[in-house]
């Protein structure tokens, strides 16, 4: 991009709107190129200049020649009231740059528009034109195509093995007795040793398990037999006794009867 530095010197300014109504003004001048913020500049205030304020102040600017031949940059220059209680507008004057392109030095005068669009007052200002010069016009960002919203430039690595490769990434290391994704893999069996039973239960070898803890169960009380049981109970076993003496002297006297000496 070819551009041209540009010098602007503010002089004076004759016969301008008063917009103060106690005091007499105190002027500065704000020089932008198209109004853009970030290319301000202004001069000192003159203190109660009035009508007819001199600054004499030299702003340095870089312009695009091929932009500024087409007539697309102008110098925005507003005349300002600087007041306690809030500034004020004076008036405004708007110079195509591509007017101040042709020639090295010139003297100018523009009229002042004020606000309400009429001219009021002059403006007084030169302006010097340096030697051209190319400044490298950096690329322009990334900018995903339509209908591939997020999508990014895909970059590819060179072969293996080629002398402009980059090394291949390092293995990944896993904190120390960590597996890798996937599973935990089983644990390794102890060498020479079978595996250990599986514990029966409490105590010592030999001897039976322990049983279930809880409470005994509580016996019964035996319930006590009235008379008439305890009397039917004493008949039934004198009958019984009776009945067994009776086989035991029959045994014994079919004994004698088969000739048993005693």
């Amino acid at each position: 991009m070819e551009c041209k530095p540009l010098e602007i010197t503010l002089i004076s300014a004759r016969d301008l709107k008063d917009v103060n109504l106690l005091s007499k003004m105190d002027v500065y001048a704000v020089v932008t190129i198209n109004g853009d913020t970030q290319t301000k500049q202004k001069t000192p205030v003159d203190k109660d200049c009035g009508s007819n304020p001199n600054w004499n102040h030299t702003m340095k600017f870089t312009v695009d020649e091929a932009a500024a031949n087409q007539n697309r940059l102008n110098f925005v220059i507003r005349l300002v009231s600087d007041r306690h209680f809030g500034d004020r507008d004076i008036g405004e004057v708007v110079v195509p740059i591509g007017e101040l392109m042709a020639g090295k030095e010139k003297l100018l005068s523009y009229n002042v528009r004020m606000p309400n669009g009429k001219v009021k007052g002059t403006l007084n200002l030169s302006c010097k034109i340096g030697e051209k010069f190319s400044v490298p016009v950096a690329a322009p960002p990334y900018v995903a195509e339509k209908g591939k919203v997020g999508e990014t430039p895909v970059i590819a690595y060179p072969a293996v093995g080629s002398s402009s490769a980059y090394p291949p990434p390092p293995p990944v290391a896993y904190p120390h007795n960590y597996p890798p994704p996937g599973g935990y893999p089983p644990p390794p069996q102890p060498y020479g040793y079978a595996p250990p039973p599986p514990a029966v239960g409490y105590g010592y070898p030999g001897y039976p398990p322990c049983g279930g803890y809880g409470y005994m169960p509580a016996q019964q009380p035996q319930k006590k037999l009235g008379t008439g049981a305890g009397l039917g109970l004493g008949l039934a076993g004198g009958l019984l006794g009776g009945l067994i003496v009776g086989e035991m002297v029959s045994d014994v006297d079919d004994a004698l009867d088969d000739g048993f000496d005693f």
